[in-house]
Order: structure tokens, then C-alpha cells, then sequence
């Protein structure tokens, strides 16, 4: 994956909601004042969120990481830290936009001519940077990368993401090995709430029951016993398939392993994922993290020979209540805000595929499955799964947040690729050298599969309530600003870090039709 050292990039230069949050007594305890509110806005009560008008609601890029295929391996890692350099651009100018709701009121031209145009060249420098690290070690950059500099301003109810085809019905992870690949495109959730309504215009929620102002909204939750039924068959596993399953215990991150880094995307770049992962399993994974360190790190799994790590973007309670990171990059900074949920279960399990034997990952194999970035990407890459305990096997969700009924809670899927190149343990975009099988477990392209990891986390928190088009206690998961925590934009992330003996005996119980541990 390229150079895992780097020096430090700097911080975000824009730091102007950090200044512009304040703290208020109110309700029993700590909200975040409602900083982004135009002078015209109205607040009601506390910790409640409401959809509001149409102003640029946030700014689409284009993502520059996930269309370059092809990058040099000795180019990777300077690519890489320029890429990181794209998304602090992006959050510094989303930031910008959400504390100048009034300048921008005042005149039509200011988003465009204050925000987007500034963004447009500094992202052209930061591309043609890309450009000159690929042509240095004797690749050859693409021409469109030019074109991938203009960003546009987006309003609500005109994301990629809303959900304004499907309603917000998933495909379930368990249906089959290609449940992320086309994650949405399920039957409609018919429940009133459509996800295509609209959104806050840059955190116009009443109440600061919101991210701090950026999200979620009311449209984007939906009761889950009014949702049809969208689950599908899982496909029966046929002769020379793999029936057997391999769990791993690695526990619920009680020892609080937390950090917004991505070493996957952003090796060597401290904040790299502009939000806050959970993690279990391996206990030195940082930024600055190598092969090395994992092989040596210790590990939360209850099998030692299990050092790999898995590692997701947090949920939140929109109560009121500030959390330890509310001051820091990744956190409040970047409106990942509100009280941090821990797992009640988080249930690891690598499985077989319908229609072959798996052969084992390569050692140091990474993976992510979903998109964080699914609000301006739109849906090809979602793989998020939503669902509440009892109706897993009929509900599961990508573009809205379940309300679940009493006696039940909220569980986040996930099916990763099961799919592998046979070559590569990365690529350059870091989904290319894995994909998902289609719906009867064909590996598409001479891709070999490979235990197919699926993870299941289980929360305890009590259910938010909608009452008249407004949302109270709302939860959302942690992500990059600009992209409203829309529930769409959860994903996980996996490094492999198995020793040689466990892996084999995964592969050997998962072919001969074994249940392992």
C-alpha cells in the first residue's frame, strides 16, 4: 500500500466552527448552541430536529480517490497523503459554509464566488500535485484528472444519497455475497417519511437535536414496522460450494480503542478519516501504522492467532450530551457530535460461498465495504444495512436510520467482498483488487473467493421518536461533514492479520461445512 511513514500534515487552516460553537445550559444538561441558524430561524424545543428550506444544504466533489484505478505502487503512498489533503479542503469549505448562513442570504453570488471557486483552485493544485507524483515514477496520469477539480453546492433534497428512488430499503446482507453492490435498490419503505424530503439547508434544525446542524433529519428515519418486507432469499449453497462458518470473539471495544485516522485510505495522516472508528482486534492501528506493526501489535481477539482489525465509524445520541472528543479534530471540530454509543454485541463471522471453495486471504489483505461518501457518490458503493433485533430477516435499510419498536434495538450489517484478485492485498482505490459474487456466488473476472467476513453490531440505546415531521433523540453515525450523516454512509473497514495456522483452519472449516470458533 505504499509508504505507511509520512511527516504530519497540517491542520484544517479553517477552524471557524470551533469558534463559532458555544455551549448552553438547557434541558438537564449541555447542547450545542445552534450556530448555524440564519437570523430569520427559529428555535423550539431542545434536542429536537426539523427540516428546513432550500439553501445549499452542502458541497458535492467529485472523489477524486475512488475514480483513480491506477496508480503506481511507488506513487501510492504521496497519493494517498494528497487525497487526505483533498478531504480537510472539502471539510474546511463545507465549514465555511455553514457559518455564513447570513452572508449568504444577503447575496446570491456569495456561496460560488467565497466558497466554491476558492475550493476549485485549491483542489487544481492539489490534482495537478497528484498528477506530477504518478508521471515521477513513470506512470502516466490521466488527463480527466483535471476535469475533477469543480465542486458544486447541493441543496438537501437534491443529494445523491436521499434515498428518493428506493425509500430507503437495502438488500439483505445475508441474502447473498453481492449485497453491496446494489445496496438501496430494494423495495420502497413506505412509511411516510421519505427520505427525499428535505433536508436542513446547512443545519437549520430546531433545537440542535442535529450533528451540531448537519444532520440527520427527520426524513432520514423511518418506523420499521411500517417498512414492506425487502429481504431476499439467501442463495442455497450447491454442490462443490461452502457451507461452514469461522466466528471470531474480539470483544466491544470496552478498553475505548478510539481515533479518527484511516490507515487504509490515509496512511501517515493524522485525522485521515475526519471522524471517530471503533476499534477491535488489533490494538496498534494509528496512521502511522505498517504491516509491521500489526504483526507485532496486541490484539482484543480471544484467539491470539486473530490479530486482525476491525474498525468502524461511531454512533451518536443527539441528547444533549457532549462526549470527550466535542473540542477535537474528527469530533466536534467536524460536527461529529453528541453522546458515543458503545456495541452491546459486536458478532464477527466469516462464511462460505453458494457456489465454491474459499481459499485463504493473503496475509495484511484490507478491505472496506460501504462508502463514506455516498451523499455526493451516490449509491453504487453503499453497503450500509440497517435494521432492528427481530426483523433482520425481513427489514434491512441503506438510506434511512430504523426507528425500532419497544423491546427491540438498533443492528448495523455488514457483508464484505468475498471475491480476491489472487494478486493484491490493496489497490490504488482500495476496492478494485476485491468485488462481490453475484446473487448465486459466481466470482465474476478469474477472482478467487475467499471467507466472506460479515460483522454484526447490536446497540441498546432507547428508540428516537418522530411526532409531527420532527425527530427527538436522534442517532446518526460518524462521517465527513459535508455528507449530512446520512445513513447511507456507514461502512467498515478490515485488515487482516490472521497467523498462517488460524487462517487455514478457517478455509478448512469453512469448506468441509464446519461451525469454528
Amino acid at each position: 500500500m505504499g509508504r505507511n511513514i509520512r511527516k504530519r500534515r497540517s491542520p484544517l487552516a479553517v477552524r471557524a466552527i470551533a469558534a463559532s460553537a458555544a455551549l448552553a445550559i438547557g434541558g438537564g444538561g449541555l447542547v450545542w448552541a445552534n450556530f448555524y441558524a440564519s437570523a430569520h430561524e427559529k428555535n423550539s424545543s431542545t434536542n429536537t430536529t426539523k427540516a428546513a428550506g432550500a439553501q445549499v444544504a452542502t458541497i458535492t466533489c467529485p472523489d477524486v480517490g475512488q475514480k483513480l484505478t491506477n496508480v503506481p505502487k511507488q506513487a501510492r503512498g504521496e497519493v494517498d497523503g494528497e487525497l487526505a489533503t483533498l478531504d480537510q479542503q472539502i471539510t474546511a469549505a463545507y465549514q465555511r459554509l455553514a457559518t455564513t448562513r447570513d452572508a449568504q442570504t444577503r447575496d446570491a453570488s456569495f456561496v460560488q464566488n467565497s466558497i466554491l471557486n476558492p475550493l476549485k483552485n485549491n483542489r487544481s493544485v492539489i490534482i495537478d500535485r497528484i498528477k506530477l507524483e504518478i508521471n515521477r515514477v513513470g506512470g502516466k496520469a490521466p488527463g480527466w484528472l483535471d476535469g475533477l477539480s469543480t465542486c458544486t453546492g447541493a441543496p438537501a433534497d437534491q443529494t445523491n444519497a436521499g434515498g428518493q428512488n428506493n425509500g430507503g430499503a437495502a438488500a439483505s446482507p445475508s441474502a447473498s455475497a453481492s449485497a453491496g453492490a446494489g445496496a438501496g435498490a430494494g423495495a420502497g419503505a413506505g412509511a411516510g417519511a421519505s427520505a427525499s424530503a428535505s433536508a436542513p439547508a446547512g443545519g437549520a434544525q430546531a433545537g440542535n437535536g442535529g450533528q451540531a446542524g448537519n444532520g440527520p433529519v427527520a426524513a432520514d428515519f423511518v418506523d420499521i414496522t411500517k417498512v414492506q418486507p425487502n429481504v431476499a432469499r439467501k442463495a442455497r449453497t450447491q454442490n462443490g460450494g461452502s457451507s461452514g462458518t469461522f466466528s471470531s470473539s474480539c470483544g466491544v471495544n470496552a478498553n475505548k480503542k478510539f481515533n479518527t485516522d484511516n490507515v487504509i485510505v490515509a496512511p501517515g495522516v493524522t485525522n485521515g478519516a475526519h471522524h471517530l472508528h471503533d476499534y477491535v482486534g488489533n490494538q496498534s492501528n494509528d496512521a502511522f501504522a505498517n504491516n509491521d506493526t500489526f504483526a507485532a501489535a496486541q490484539t482484543s481477539c480471544a484467539n491470539q492467532g486473530d490479530k486482525s482489525s476491525y474498525y468502524w465509524p461511531v454512533v451518536r445520541i443527539q441528547n444533549g450530551t457532549q462526549d470527550f472528543d466535542q473540542n477535537n479534530d474528527g469530533g466536534g471540530k467536524e460536527l461529529n457530535v453528541g453522546q458515543i454509543q458503545q456495541v452491546k454485541q459486536a458478532q464477527i463471522k466469516f462464511v462460505g460461498n453458494a457456489k465454491s471453495k474459499v481459499v485463504a486471504m493473503p496475509k495484511f489483505l484490507r478491505i472496506i465495504t460501504g462508502d463514506a461518501k455516498t451523499t455526493t457518490n451516490g449509491l453504487a458503493n453503499a453497503n450500509a444495512h440497517w435494521s432492528c433485533t427481530g426483523f433482520e430477516n425481513k427489514v434491512q435499510l441503506t438510506a434511512q436510520y430504523p426507528i425500532c419498536p419497544r423491546g427491540s434495538t438498533v443492528v448495523r450489517t455488514f457483508a464484505f467482498q468475498s471475491c480476491w484478485d489472487g494478486v493484491n492485498a490493496d489497490s490504488a482505490n482500495h476496492r478494485t483488487h476485491v468485488a462481490f459474487a453475484d446473487a448465486q456466488g459466481n466470482c465474476a473476472n478469474g477472482f478467487k473467493a475467499i471467507p466472506q467476513l460479515t460483522m454484526r453490531l447490536v446497540y441498546g440505546f432507547r428508540a428516537p421518536t418522530l411526532t409531527n415531521g420532527q425527530i427527538k433523540n436522534a442517532y446518526a453515525v460518524d462521517g465527513f461533514p459535508e455528507q449530512l450523516h446520512k445513513p447511507s454512509t456507514d461502512h467498515d473497514d478490515f485488515i487482516n492479520v490472521f497467523d498462517d495456522a488460524l487462517m487455514n483452519k478457517m478455509v478448512t472449516c469453512i469448506n468441509n461445512g464446519q461451525r469454528c470458533k
